[in-house]
């Protein structure tokens, strides 16, 4: 079966560009290898700016349905100190504030609105094999018992970058002592302030926590291999319990926080996460998502950088609709995509690895958190910097 374009990959990224580019009457085939809701290592914050595509997509009431309380104030709680001083901003033109929402459920009413706006779901099917005839991307999928194959001008990467497969885009990575490894608890009964997102800094890596879904708090952090793999020299247990462990011990107020939670499900873990700026288009494929470009999760950005990296490429395709579903000029939209991508992500990447390395040195507990009591508005500008301002929807 042949369709306008193909997304690989049913992530924010993937099943919004999806959804943005059926609502503008094109046909889409969106592939997902594993069955939704899905367990996924995230932040689940997302930021002011992304109001206006949410109502632009119809999908406004049901996210803020789901959604944890606004998140009016961000923070770093570092050793035994902690600053909250700073106010996160807002959008003025949308619903206000930034929030949190558990990936179970957003993931799944973005697929389910792509679905009822005409996308062809496959869920669960993945993609073992691609290759180009003529103008078409051939896809082969399979779902385990059927294999078949459906073809596109455009195919669309929205697959993550962590994960492997048979697509070269997720071929196997060398382990390397400093790379960065990702986890995720959920917890009840967690009294941190509704309104406060704290930065957490500790030796050899970084977290945050924020009220999220269902009264939740969701904890999420990074620590390098080799700083885990030091740890485990000294205590006993599973990765992710290990550095919580680590984290408690360096970070007073997140202790503080956690005391009497109840953790609701074992720590999730994932990467090699391996921040940076990725080829965003190649050959008649494009690229949305991490498989894009990462940032350090120290600011928070995942989910509103997909979001906002899949409307951009939506609106690109439709803005050259004629050649873009013909499968012409591709290049050159594919250059266009690239430079502005760039151009409004490369910024927040760049904070990032600032805020990040900052956080994971040794001395965090007093390099930071002194800072941060004498200057309170570095927060808001580190948060500025990272996208948490106010977005033009095009």
């Amino acid at each position: 079966m042949l369709y306008d374009a193909i997304v690989i990959g049913a992530g924010p990224a993937g099943a919004t560009s999806a959804l943005a580019l059926a609502r503008r009457g094109w046909s889409v085939a969106l592939i997902e290898k594993t069955l939704f809701p899905r367990r996924k290592v995230c932040g689940e914050f997302i930021s002011a700016s992304n109001a206006a595509i949410f109502h632009a997509l119809g999908l406004e009431d049901a996210i803020y349905a789901h959604a944890g309380p606004e998140v009016r104030r961000v923070g770093i709680f570092a050793g035994t100190k902690s600053v909250v001083e700073a106010e996160a901003r807002r959008d003025e033109n949308g619903r206000g504030w930034g929030f949190a929402v558990s990936r179970e459920a957003l993931d799944a009413l973005i697929v389910e609105s792509a679905r009822s706006s005409g996308v062809d779901v496959l869920m669960p099917w993945r993609v073992i094999a691609q290759e180009v005839r003529g103008e078409h991307h051939i896809c082969t999928i399979t779902n385990g018992t059927t294999q078949c194959e459906i073809g596109a001008p455009i195919v669309i990467l929205a697959h993550g970058s962590w994960e492997q497969s048979t697509l070269p885009t997720q071929a196997r990575r060398n382990h390397r002592r400093h790379d960065l490894l990702a986890f995720k608890a959920r917890f009840q009964s967690a009294p941190l302030d509704r309104d406060l997102m704290p930065l957490l800094a500790f030796p050899g890596g970084y977290g945050g926590m924020v009220n999220s879904s269902d009264n939740s708090l969701s904890l999420t952090f990074c620590i390098r291999r080799d700083a885990l793999q030091s740890l485990r020299g000294v205590t006993d247990g599973r990765a992710g319990e290990i550095a919580l462990t680590h984290i408690k011990t360096h970070c007073a107020s997140a202790a503080a926080v956690l005391q009497d939670a109840s953790l609701t499900s074992p720590i999730l873990a994932a990467g090699p996460i391996r921040p940076g700026i990725r080829p965003r288009y190649a050959q008649g494929t494009f690229r949305v998502g991490n498989i894009a470009g990462e940032a350090h999760p120290v600011v928070a950005e995942g989910i509103s950088m997909a979001l906002q990296g899949a409307n951009l490429l939506a609106t690109l395709l439709a803005k050259h609709e004629d050649d873009a579903r013909a499968g012409r000029n591709l290049d050159a939209i594919g250059r266009l995509y690239a430079a502005e991508w760039r151009r409004r992500f490369a910024p927040r990447i760049y904070t990032a690895a600032m805020f990040a390395h900052l956080a994971m040195r040794p001395a965090a507990a007093t390099l930071l958190a002194p800072l941060f009591t004498r200057f309170p508005p570095l927060l808001t500008w580190g948060a500025t910097l990272s996208g948490k301002t106010r977005l033009q929807f095009e």
